[in-house]
């Protein structure tokens, strides 16, 4: 499974590097899954772009709540709260500023349809 992770906003490269760092620290999400940072394909003439999005690579043994919780934890430590959204195969949820929900609302998508 792959998952991808982006923010909107002003800070999105910085909170993008920092939620990087937390979930290459959790031991559960690092164990079964494969946690890179990454941009845009850069236009002609630039030699790169910012970083964009969180991609996570999945083996059979990734626990979707892991994540769930890892991104709650580090959510619950930021200042500012920018739009997240994260998507699985065209499937997209955005969260928003301290959603009670986050946890539920992670799982039943990431968990919907999957093999």
């Amino acid at each position: 499974m792959s998952i991808s992770i982006q923010f909107d906003g002003s800070g999105s490269e910085q909170e993008l590097r920092s939620l990087h760092g937390w979930l290459l620290d959790d031991p559960d999400v690092r164990r079964h899954a494969k946690v890179l940072l990454s941009g845009a394909p850069p236009s002609d003439g630039e030699m790169g772009s910012a970083l964009e999005v969180i991609k996570l690579i999945t083996d059979g043994g990734f626990q979707t709540l892991t994540l769930a919780l890892a991104y709650v934890s580090w959510r619950s430590t930021r200042p500012a709260k920018p739009h997240v959204t994260i998507e699985r195969d065209g499937t997209k949820i955005v969260l928003s500023d301290d959603d009670p929900e986050a946890i539920e609302k992670i799982v039943r998508m990431l968990e919907s349809d999957r093999p």
